[in-house]
């Protein structure tokens, strides 16, 4: 390493740039971490402190073992110089743990929420309870329809009927994060709460978020049946989001708490009367689109 005393005109300021980048120099670590960096020490004097603090978190990630042990200011990520002609620029670039995590998740952006939990992206076949024989069929048709979707065979989704918290939600999202693994969009759509979300839109992004839904390649209507039944949601929503995905051949899952019968009967009463034809083509479109199948389990959420 050159004099530095002979590099830059004796200023107060100048010398104390030289005096800390030469205390810095005094450990081994900083010497042969600056030592990697192309500048020359008439560059790298103007910024000791920055190079003091990417020395430190390139030291934290070589033994780093994950980003849960991350020590870094910013996690995942490491401060780094990247010199540019006469000065050193400093970029917070992604560690190997980070570039991994980034990779693992990438599908997420085919999955579209509707107000369901953001935990519901984590869903995976891997971690579905098998103890429960009653699962089984299901997921022996989910093997049935990934093989037949990519076959471009136009597979029928399921409309998934069964007991309260038997995880009924949890699988088909398991499915869907699946396809959405193949660069396939997906949506799910927590039903009663979209049809809420959805009458406030009126004067913004009405027709955005409807065509979405009606358009979407794949998708799940969840607890349908739950929300309070009006003949706007019946045959302005439901109707033409049914109607569409049939024409188009796009699978479409449900999952409720009501077989189709009793969804029928719900559907034919509203606050304007019964129309018992009306429910009954609802249902009709429900099975073009879907077969029905039941789980009975034992609660899971407790």
């Amino acid at each position: 390493m050159k004099n530095i005393n002979n590099v830059l005109p004796r200023k107060e300021d100048e010398l104390e740039l030289i005096h800390s980048y030469q205390d810095a120099c005094s450990e081994k670590d900083f010497q042969e971490f600056v030592r990697g960096i192309n500048a020359s020490d008439e560059v790298l004097m103007k910024y000791t402190s920055s190079l003091i603090d990417a020395k430190e978190e390139c030291k934290n990630c070589k033994n780093c073992k994950g980003l849960e042990h991350c020590k870094n200011k910013v996690v995942g990520y490491c401060y780094t110089p990247i010199p540019e002609k006469n000065i050193i620029q400093f970029s917070y670039v992604a560690c190997k743990w980070q570039e991994k995590s980034e990779k693992e998740n990438a599908y997420k952006k085919n999955l579209e929420l509707f107000d369901m939990p953001k935990e519901i992206k984590e869903a995976s076949l891997k971690n579905v309870y098998t103890d429960d024989k009653s699962r089984l069929p299901i997921i022996r048709y989910f093997k049935e329809f990934r093989e037949k979707f990519q076959k471009e065979e136009n597979p029928k989704g399921l409309y998934l009927t069964g007991s309260f918290g038997s995880g009924k939600t949890y699988l088909i999202a398991a499915l869907l994060n699946e396809m959405a693994k193949k660069q396939i969009s997906c949506a799910l759509v927590y039903y009663p709460e979209f049809l809420r979300s959805l009458k406030s839109s009126f004067q913004t992004d009405y027709s955005e978020k409807f065509d979405f839904i009606k358009k979407v390649p794949v998708l799940l209507l969840d607890d349908i049946g739950a929300e309070n039944e009006s003949n706007w949601s019946r045959d302005e929503v439901l109707g033409p989001i049914l109607q569409y995905r049939m024409q188009n051949h796009l699978p479409t899952f449900f999952t409720s708490n009501l077989t189709l019968e009793e969804l029928e009967s719900s559907l034919a009463t509203t606050s304007s009367g019964v129309d018992k034809v009306k429910a009954r083509r609802i249902i009709e479109r429900i099975k073009q689109l879907s077969i029905q199948m039941e789980l009975i389990g034992k609660n899971r959420r407790n």
